[in-house]
């Protein structure tokens, strides 16, 4: 049970193209977001749809495949983990982040 405390599942399109950085030491970070819909009726029975937007970020190798193979649009199923993180701006403010932070990918679409 403990590989279940932290875990995420979700199935979504690519909001934009991932934004790729190379670290020192030659690792890559990929950051990207993907949007999750669904689908319900309300209480007059109008079919409501909602999105929601995820920010995910991928380390090492699963930072290679997204680059390689993922664009705008792209649907993927992805399992991590929720990670927090904080920083000030330039104000001062802090400011806090939850971010999933993927360790498997699988892309969904075709074949092209």
């Amino acid at each position: 049970m403990n590989a279940l405390r932290n875990k995420v599942q979700l199935i979504g399109n690519l909001g934009m193209n991932p934004e790729i950085k190379n670290l020192d030491g030659g690792k890559k970070l990929a950051k990207f977001s993907i949007a999750t819909n669904e689908s319900y009726k309300n209480a007059k029975g109008e079919l409501v749809k909602e999105t929601t937007w995820h920010n995910l970020k991928a380390w090492g190798k699963t930072a290679e495949i997204i680059e390689k193979y993922l664009t705008k649009g792209s649907e993927v199923a992805i399992e991590g983990k929720l990670v927090n993180s904080n920083y000030t701006d330039k104000e001062g403010v802090k400011r806090y982040v939850t971010e999933v932070e993927v360790n498997e990918v699988l892309m969904l679409d075709a074949k092209k």
